[in-house]
């Protein structure tokens, strides 16, 4: 006889700390699940009640007691459906990261994640101690497994659950988003299924937690390893699974989906890391300083998708080395992209600086000094606006000038979100492109003429740094596959070229510590997943 069950792969947002929002939106998700789409079990991700990370709001008592309080009263509200909780569970042992199976108003399994991760932007080692025991729950006569995120990545915990008869696994997630994470989720769960010889729900959850990203990419694979259904990416949904079990066979339902470019995920979880950055921290809107360069560009259409031009301001900033190029590809992007502006010249401020500085500097030409000076004029008058309309300034340096310090402390690093700090340069261009592909708002000239700074005379930033193209080549080598200075020369570098870029990358350590957050999309972003001393001798 088959015995049939239906699933809800619950991708939601659960932002941090909003217990009672995250809980009030895990009740109306289970009825939804049980009145309007039958559904058996309802799957939420991991520390659903908490959201995720909670980071050190774990260490505190009040936290904890919270999080148990929801639990309880998410227990008291729902019956008539199997629903998989997450949250954090204190003991006499420690504190662990669990789920609850509840139904009908009554825990009848919990488990405890076996495998904690602690390297990159994972930190559970510190808050967490590990379980050591599985959990599996009948529903509607079905033996289900339950396992946690990380546990997916490691044999054990599911061939665990295979062997003491679960006929298939759920597991809530909470997995950051990285340009190819897809992929490697995939490849992870079909080796896990094709091993168990068990269909897998993965329930991931979606939104911008700081510099974090959620993207979704719920999913279910099938004994084989294939793809059944997809939730789709940065985006909430209630994703019925329907599932059949005979005594030889379990057959997931087949759903089409289609899944996006890896250069429109980076795009869209640029988009939703600012809207949800924006939005939870309760900043009116944003302040962008438009120079009529790609950076700035892109940063104003990333902003406009995700707040609407009615809560972006752009500020253009011009001083006696700003082009009449510059000045006219800045105004033709603020009108295709609707938003308001200003035009305020730094040249009264410079100005001023340059007077006061000149009794002590005298008439010595300055060349990084005025530079630095122009850009912390600019930096000043942002931060005002800042504080006087509320609005947050979003800063619009890449990936690549972050790496080699190609950047002004606490002048264009000056703000509060840095929407393009783990995006390459020539990523950048792809972005627009692509972005110029759905709407064109870029102007063409932008996207062609060779970037400058527009500090001084004639400036272009090939005059202080290597061609781009090269420049990102040589950060990916040393920064995210960690070679060194040798095996980059022995790919056919420059070697004078290259020991000058990995000296600048660690230099402008000091820079990077004071800079601030920026969406991730790289698993070796500046921040949670690399973390340098400042102070080091090792430069090779």
């Amino acid at each position: 006889m088959t015995k049939k069950i239906r699933i809800i792969a619950a991708q939601l947002d659960m932002p941090v700390g909003d217990i009672a929002g995250n809980l009030a939106k895990m009740i109306t998700a289970a009825k939804t699940a049980r009145d309007t789409l039958s559904a058996d079990m309802i799957v939420f991700p991991e520390l659903s009640l908490t959201g995720y990370p909670p980071e050190d709001l774990l260490l505190r008592k009040s936290f904890i007691d919270e999080a148990n309080d929801a639990l309880q009263a998410f227990k008291s509200a729902i019956d008539g459906i199997y629903c998989v909780v997450s949250h954090p569970h204190a003991t006499s042992q420690g504190l662990y990261n669990s789920c609850s199976v509840i139904y009908d108003k009554t825990i009848v399994g919990r488990y405890a994640k076996q495998h904690l991760p602690n390297y990159g932007v994972f930190d559970e080692c510190r808050y967490f101690v590990p379980g050591n025991s599985t959990c599996m729950v009948t529903v509607q006569g079905i033996p289900v497994g339950i396992v946690i995120c990380e546990d997916a990545w490691f044999p054990g915990p599911i061939q665990q659950l295979a062997n003491q008869g679960a006929r298939l696994i759920v597991s809530p997630n909470a997995s950051p988003f990285e340009t190819d994470k897809h992929e490697q989720r995939h490849i992870t769960l079909a080796k896990r299924a094709k091993a168990a010889a068990l269909p897998i729900v993965y329930v991931n959850c979606v939104g911008g937690q700081d510099d974090l990203i959620f993207d979704g990419g719920s999913m279910v694979v099938d004994a084989s390893g294939k793809i059944c259904q997809h939730a789709g990416f940065f985006q909430e949904t209630l994703m019925p699974v329907d599932i059949d079990v005979s005594s030889t066979d379990t057959v997931v339902s087949q759903a089409d989906f289609s899944l996006s470019s890896e250069d429109e995920r980076a795009y869209d979880a640029l988009v939703l890391a600012v809207r949800d950055y924006i939005q939870k921290n309760q900043f009116s809107g944003v302040l962008i300083g438009v120079s009529g360069g790609i950076d700035s560009a892109l940063t104003l259409a990333i902003a406009v998708d995700a707040l609407g031009k009615e809560k972006v301001h752009a500020v253009l900033l011009p001083s006696r080395y700003t082009s009449e190029m510059s000045m006219e590809d800045a105004l033709a992007l603020i009108k295709n992209v609707g938003v308001s502006h200003d035009v305020i010249s730094i040249e009264p401020a410079f100005e001023s600086f340059a007077d006061s500085l000149q009794p002590v500097l005298g008439d010595q030409k300055l060349n990084i000094v005025d530079q630095n000076i122009q850009s912390r004029c600019r930096g000043v008058i942002m931060m005002a606006l800042s504080n006087q309309t509320g609005h947050l300034v979003l800063t619009t340096g890449n990936r690549s000038e972050m790496a080699v310090g190609y950047a002004t402390l606490y002048g264009d690093m000056a703000g509060g979100f840095a929407v393009l700090k783990d995006v390459p340069k020539t990523w950048v261009y792809r972005l627009a492109r692509l972005r110029n592909k759905t709407h064109p708002v870029i102007p063409e000239r932008i996207l062609t003429r060779a970037p400058t700074a527009e500090l001084a005379p004639d400036q272009k930033d090939e005059d202080s740094l290597p061609p781009y193209d090269l420049l990102d080549k040589m950060l990916e080598l040393y920064l995210d596959q960690e070679l060194g200075v040798q095996a980059i020369v022995d790919q056919g570098f420059d070697e004078e070229t290259v020991k000058k870029v990995v000296n600048l990358i660690h230099q402008s350590e000091y820079k990077r510590r004071q800079s601030p957050i920026g969406p991730r999309i790289h698993h070796k972003a500046f921040g949670r997943d690399r973390r340098y001393p400042v102070t080091s001798g090792f430069k090779k």
